[in-house]
Order: structure tokens, then C-alpha cells, then sequence
């Protein structure tokens, strides 16, 4: 039955990921054409509500996706099982939040 969630919540963050990685990818194409400096990417995404939620929706959902993948690798080629295989994707998926946490609040906070 674990195995059936972790597929599901792998499929649905791939669904949640899929247009935020074209958002980002439009907004970086959109960025490198105008010639925004750095400093002007920041007080356009700094204290606005809006990036917050984009770049901590895709935050998460790329900490679930990979924490998962990660997991299915460290069993099929390392062998790993039960809590091992466990506390490694648990400590993946709480190093990619913590870290995507971070830039996010260092480009969307005030």
C-alpha cells in the first residue's frame, strides 16, 4: 500500500511540477530578453505574495518528486530497505524543502 502512495504522490507532483517548470522557464526567457539586471528581477519578485506561492509551490513539489525517485533508486541499485531506504528519502526530501525554502525567501521577502 506504501508503494501505490509513494506512486501517486510522485505522478502528482510530476502534475503540479509540469506548469511551473514552463512558468519558470517562460519567466527566465522572459528575464534574459529584456535585460533585466538582478536588481530589477528582485524588486519586481520581492515582497510579492504572487512568487511566493509560484516558487514555493514548485518547491515542494520538486522536494516530494525527488525525495521519492531518490528512494526508488537507493532500492533497485543500492540495495537499501525499510528504514533506511526511509530516513533516506525523508532526509532528502527535508534537505531539498529546507534549501528551496531558503531561496525562496531570499528572492520573494522584502
Amino acid at each position: 500500500m506504501l508503494d501505490l502512495r509513494l506512486y501517486m504522490a510522485q505522478r502528482l507532483s510530476a502534475l503540479v511540477m509540469v506548469p511551473l517548470v514552463l512558468g519558470h522557464i517562460a519567466v527566465m526567457i522572459y528575464a534574459i530578453q529584456g535585460g533585466l539586471s538582478t536588481a530589477e528581477i528582485l524588486g519586481r519578485t520581492q515582497g510579492s505574495l504572487l512568487w511566493f506561492l509560484f516558487y514555493g509551490s514548485f518547491v515542494i513539489a520538486v522536494s516530494v518528486h525527488a525525495a521519492i525517485g531518490l528512494r526508488v533508486i537507493a532500492h533497485e541499485w543500492g540495495g537499501q530497505k525499510g528504514r533506511t531506504l526511509d530516513g533516506l528519502m525523508w532526509a532528502v526530501g527535508a534537505g531539498l524543502l529546507a534549501l528551496g525554502a531558503r531561496a525562496v525567501l531570499a528572492v520573494t521577502l522584502p
